[in-house]
């Protein structure tokens, strides 16, 4: 378990927005796969994307598990990613997900399922301030846990620190903390955000301890309002440097310290 890792580290490829490609536990595992170019999605709110993916679906290899934090929202399922699901053997997501998409298995929040030796359990997340769910839908977190191996979270379209807290208090120590920022704002809550912005992902790291933390999905979309340029300096003044690993846009790369 975790509290038997001295270096906790993360080999990571970064192809754009939410999609994260990690290995773990001798699995390949990829976060909500987007990689439609840049084009607009219309709906109750039309989303912008304005960056296409860093790495082709070919170039991402073979999948093992896809952690889909919902399917919703084209920011974090898009076209294309929706064709990706279906070369992938294990797809993890909401309830909800698994009544629309075919072959997905829903997670309640706290249930666990054992994946290839991998314990994954969904965990709470919150798509923007209290009462959201009606406009945003129901989000899910993931923890992965194997011996010998991190704890890794994976935060999904959380925006809430209260969330964090009782992630960590229900699970214990993290290691790694893959959470997504950007503060996400189509300005359907007025200025409460729909993901974690500098300031809340700063309050969520010192929830985590010395948790390695990994942000994703806070470029590459019109609605994002902070950049990681913002994040990194906020981190930066506050002494957090060293915890903050920006993944770099389509290249592998090992993360840690």
């Amino acid at each position: 378990m975790s509290d038997t890792i001295e270096c906790a580290t993360l080999e990571v490829l970064h192809v754009g927005g939410p999609t994260l490609r990690f290995r773990y536990a001798g699995r390949t595992w990829l976060t909500d796969p987007t990689f439609d170019e840049p084009g607009d999605y219309p709906g109750p709110v039309t989303l912008h994307k304005l960056a296409g993916p860093a790495v082709l679906p070919r170039q991402v290899g073979s999948v093992d598990i896809v952690l889909l934090s919902h399917d919703e929202h084209a920011d974090n399922l898009d076209n294309s990613g929706r064709t990706f699901l279906t070369t992938v053997p294990i797809v993890l997501s909401t309830p909800g997900a698994a009544t629309r998409i075919q072959g997905v298995r829903g997670l309640e929040n706290w249930e666990t399922v054992t994946v290839d030796g991998v314990r994954v359990t969904g965990v709470p997340a919150l798509h923007g301030p209290e009462g959201c769910e009606p406009f945003s839908g129901i989000v899910t977190g993931f923890v992965l846990q194997a011996d010998g191996e991190p704890t890794v979270y994976v935060s999904g379209d959380n925006a809430s620190v209260d969330v964090v807290a009782r992630i960590v208090e229900r699970i214990g120590r993290i290691d790694i903390a893959v959470l997504n920022v950007g503060a996400a704002n189509v300005g359907r809550f007025g200025d409460s955000d729909a993901t974690l912005n500098a300031r809340t992902a700063l309050l969520a790291a010192e929830l985590l301890g010395d948790a390695l933390i990994i942000p994703v999905h806070g470029e590459g979309w019109a609605h994002f309002s902070e950049t990681l340029d913002h994040l990194a300096r906020v981190f930066r003044y506050a002494d957090r440097a060293d915890q903050l690993h920006i993944p770099p846009l389509g290249k592998e790369a090992i993360l840690g310290r």
